[in-house]
């Protein structure tokens, strides 16, 4: 967008951009975001900045009215592809607090100062800013909607001491930690540590989202949903995950904010509190909170095939993925069978996952989940004797397993699809179809087209009122008209594909 195009969006309020940039005011030193409903500023007084640490490093600091920070996150993360997107999933994971600046570059194939220079040139900050503008929202939506005690929302946000935490939120927000609370507009939910010696903090949020949002990312859930590892409804879904330091445990559910505002509620229990701020940020790729759903529908609902479809479903998502080892063995469990019979498999596999060590007091009772999805090195270990089927798919299953168990491939969210594609199609068994779906979950790649998938074809048939299956060719061309949403197109003739046609209702005789 252009100066012009901003300054419209901010001049009419428009909640849309919320989280794609944010005004800076030079007369009041405030940055808010586009919907604010303050007086539009002079253009000559405003600037726009990609990101919070922008204008937090220019000098600004956040509106008390507004508060740009509670609002879903930048959907051009996934959108693009280049340096800079790939650096924001993963500083927004917490790949800065866990190893520095030195390790985020290494992961992205550069040197600390060649990252530091892309990112300033591309977003306006360097890591460190970025960093720890996501530290201050994250101790933001602590102290507004837990009542943790200060020092645990300062390292459960990452940061080193309590003294930076006072320091960083009266400089962000211009309030202190203590006022910052006071002013939230939602009683604090309740929040619990670990009882009799159990370990776990459990706390209830609420994590905004862009409207309209299809609840039917929930039943695509509960369809592949492993028992034990997790568990699933049409409108709950539950599961227990390994983070960098320790176990974690989360449910979610549509609800509303105080506002009426749409979100995402989550009662989640960490084991170790600094790794609450990358659970956070897999749960909001999970259930792909920061897309923008009305830019989605404006370019598929203007096709007539989908025209009606979005009407019926709008705001539908791409389900994202808890962590990118468990997405590629799914995946290749998966090829070439049904949904039900690939659940089936990792029914039988789950069985090799670890149980769970967090304390059962922090979780509510009546959940279904009691271990972690089996790691690539329990697979390489034990899973041979418990998959079924062509034993060259068993074979493929296997060799991943121990090159992700001995490290000699690693692939996530620093990846782009050139990537993917390079690491993962020297693995017998692999093909495009393999790599672009884990580039849809693993990435939130929006712009992938899943040649030759079944399913696909068959939604592609019933849209059209074909009775047989639709020429892969065919559909291959046609779907480049839903560019760059492409995967959101495949969403639609997946559920498509899933939904019996009706038959034909007959006419009463007079």
């Amino acid at each position: 967008m252009d100066f012009w195009q901003q300054y419209r969006a901010i001049d009419s309020r428009d909640p849309r951009f919320d989280g794609q940039f944010v005004t800076a005011v030079a007369t009041t030193k405030i940055y808010c975001r586009p919907s604010c409903p303050a007086r539009t500023p002079k253009p000559a007084n405003v600037t726009f900045f990609q990101t919070s640490a922008a204008a937090h490093q220019a000098g600004y600091r956040a509106c008390k009215r507004c508060l740009p920070e509670a609002v879903p996150g930048t959907p051009a993360w996934n959108v693009r592809s280049d340096t800079a997107a790939r650096a924001m999933r993963l500083i927004s994971d917490g790949e800065v607090d866990r190893s520095g600046v030195t390790g985020l570059a290494a992961r992205l194939g550069y040197s600390s100062r060649q990252l530091n220079r892309i990112l300033h040139q591309e977003l306006g900050a360097g890591p460190l800013a970025l960093a720890r503008a996501s530290r201050a929202q994250t101790a933001r939506s602590l102290l507004t909607a837990t009542d943790l005690l200060f020092a645990d929302i300062a390292f459960a946000a990452g940061f080193s001491s309590v003294r930076q935490f006072n320091d960083t939120v009266q400089e962000v927000f211009a309030l202190t930690p203590s006022e910052l609370r006071a002013r939230a507009t939602i009683p604090p939910r309740h929040s619990t540590s670990g009882v009799g010696g159990e370990p776990g903090t459990t706390l209830s949020l609420l994590l905004p989202l862009r409207a309209p949002y299809d609840p039917g990312i929930f039943e695509f859930l509960r369809l592949r949903a492993v028992d034990g590892v997790e568990h699933a409804t049409t409108e709950t879904y539950e599961r227990l995950l390994q983070l960098p330091g320790g176990q974690a445990w989360f449910s979610a559910r549509l609800a509303t904010a105080g506002t009426g505002v749409p979100a995402l509620a989550v009662d989640v229990m960490v084991e170790k509190l600094p790794d609450l701020p990358v659970l956070l940020s897999r749960i909001r790729r999970l259930f792909d909170l920061d897309a923008d759903p009305l830019a989605v529908d404006a370019v598929l609902g203007a096709d007539p095939l989908l025209a009606g479809r979005i009407l019926l479903i709008p705001g539908i998502r791409l389900p994202g993925a808890i962590d990118p080892q468990e997405i590629l063995l799914r995946a290749l469990i998966g090829q070439q069978i049904t949904v039900k019979a690939a659940r089936t498999a990792l029914h039988r596999l789950a069985g090799l996952g670890s149980p769970t060590t967090l304390g059962r007091s922090g979780i509510p009772a009546g959940h279904r989940v009691d271990r972690l999805f089996p790691t690539a090195v329990q697979v390489a270990d034990g899973g041979a004797g418990l998959l079924k089927g062509p034993a060259r798919r068993i074979d493929s299953v296997m060799r991943v397993s121990a090159a992700l168990a001995d490290g000699s491939l690693q692939f996530g969210v620093q990846d782009d699809r050139a990537d993917l594609e390079r690491k993962l199609l020297p693995f017998p068994g692999i093909g495009p179809w393999t790599v672009n779906y884990v580039a849809m979950r693993v990435l939130g790649a929006t712009d992938i087209h899943l040649n030759n998938d079944a399913a696909v074809r068959n939604g592609w048939a019933a849209l059209t009122g074909s009775s047989e299956q639709a020429d892969p060719r065919r559909v291959s061309v046609a779907m480049e008209r839903f560019s760059p949403w492409r995967s959101y197109a495949t969403m639609h003739l997946w559920r498509r594909a899933a939904t019996p046609t009706p038959p034909p209702v007959k006419a009463l005789s007079p």
